[in-house]
Formats: structure tokens, sequence, C-alpha cells
């Protein structure tokens, strides 16, 4: 059952694609006006076109936006409140992961924009949410972190440290903002994504074979957790991060 979001408006950061565009759609199917960012002026627009068309009656607003810089943040959040009218709802979703491999030998400057974008930038929309909204108003805030950000992965290290930070974010926020805003957070195993690729292509097989559930993640089942934590249904909880992972993490490893 699609949570309740009529008369709310939501911002879905990352969500040209894959988990962002998922969440989306689940929120505009409840009823919600949405507001999606991603860097790539183009790849907004099909994806606010998309949902156009696959959700009847959506009000979609897509803003191109680089989540690591201040002043596009800013533009997202002002123009949300400005043509859609108020900010209930805030996913930070977008990540970026552009280093694999041993913290050792890890090049700094791409450990920095890693935590610049997967933290600081979602820290920077929280605030400024608040600001234009949610501090008078309440709200709820859901961050999508990694099952990485809870257990050692090895080829992940840096992106996992990045998630971690934001899973701690996420139980700082909560108790702070609390009563009036909410925020909680995800930590999806493999997903199906092209963000995920190569995780899984060329043996997917095998990969999902790994996990109990033997398949791999969909978007939607990110989606649909998301939009429940978010929803009113989940009015007595904050500070959580959810772990979807198709029970990854009951066998012991990452896989």
């Amino acid at each position: 059952m699609t949570a309740d979001f009529h008369g709310k408006v939501a911002l879905v950061t990352g969500a040209s694609r894959g988990i962002g565009l998922a969440i989306a759609a689940e929120l505009a199917r409840g009823g919600a006006a949405v507001t999606i960012s991603s860097r790539k002026p183009e790849q907004v627009e099909a994806a606010a076109e998309q949902l156009r068309a696959e959700v009847s009656g959506a009000r979609v607003l897509g803003i191109p936006a680089n989540t690591g810089r201040d002043e596009d943040r800013a533009e997202v959040v002002r123009r949300t409140v400005d043509e859609l009218g108020r900010l209930d709802v805030l996913i930070n979703n977008t990540g970026i992961n552009p280093t694999f491999g041993p913290l050792a030998d890890a090049d700094l400057n791409a450990v920095r924009k890693i935590f610049d974008v997967n933290v600081v930038g979602a820290l920077g929309f929280v605030q400024l949410a608040l600001k234009a909204w949610m501090a008078e108003h309440g709200g709820s805030i859901v961050n999508i972190a990694s099952v990485a950000g809870l257990r050692s992965s090895g080829v992940l290290a840096a992106y996992g440290a990045s998630k971690a930070a934001l899973i701690r974010l996420t139980e700082e926020l909560a108790w702070q903002l609390g009563p009036g805003v909410r925020v909680n957070a995800v930590a999806p195993a493999v997903v199906k994504t092209k963000f995920a690729e190569m995780l899984y292509t060329d043996h997917e097989e095998q990969a999902a074979n790994a996990y109990p559930m033997k398949r791999l993640g969909e978007p939607v089942d990110v989606a649909r957790m998301v939009a429940f934590l978010a929803s009113d249904d989940a009015s007595w909880i904050t500070g959580e991060t959810v772990r979807i992972d198709g029970g990854m993490l009951a066998t012991g490893s990452l896989g």
C-alpha cells in the first residue's frame, strides 16, 4: 500500500535514475509534488518527463544541481519552496564513489570529494530545508546510506566510511531536530542500478547467490521503505537505519 503524501512536497536528490528516481515515483504515486535534482540537465528533464508520464497528474519539478556545490543546493531548495509552496520531505539520495581499493593507497582528493558530496552535501540540504520550511512546519528526512557503512567491505572503503558518517549524522540530527522533524536512513546492499554495475555485471547469478533471498535488490525495494519512513505511518520512528540487504549482513559478510 502506497503511503499518503497528498498535500505534501518532497525533494529527492540524485534522482535522474536508479534508486532516486524510484523513490520520487513512489512519493508521487502517494500524492506528493516532487522536486528531483541531479547534475546533468538533460537527464533531469528526461526523468521529470518520465515521472509525469508514469504517474497521472504528478507535479514534478526537475532542477539540475551538483550536491557538492553550496549555491546549487540553495537554488534547489529555494525553487522548491517558491514553485511548489512548501518542503515536507527531504530524501538525501546523492552518492558518489570515484575511488576503490585500500584506504592506504587512496587518492585524498577523491576521498575529500566523496565526503563533501555524500556527507557535507547531505547536511547542507538538511540545513537549507530547515531554514526554508521544516524548522517552523516540521517534516521528515531520509538519508540513503549503505551496508558498506555498517560493515567493512575493503574495495568500497572510502565510500563505506562516508556512509558510516551519514548514519551517525542521521542519529545526531534525529536527536537534535525532534519532535518536529524526523530523520532516518536506509542502508541498501547491492541494488541493480548503473551506479552499482561493476559489483555484479557479468556475474549477477553468482553475486545473487551470496544473498539469502537469492537475488539482488531492485530500486523499488528501497523506494518502498523510504516512502514508509518518510510518511506519517512512521511517526514514532526517528534515528533509525534500516538495512535493505536481502539478508546479506545476516550471513556475516558483505559477499
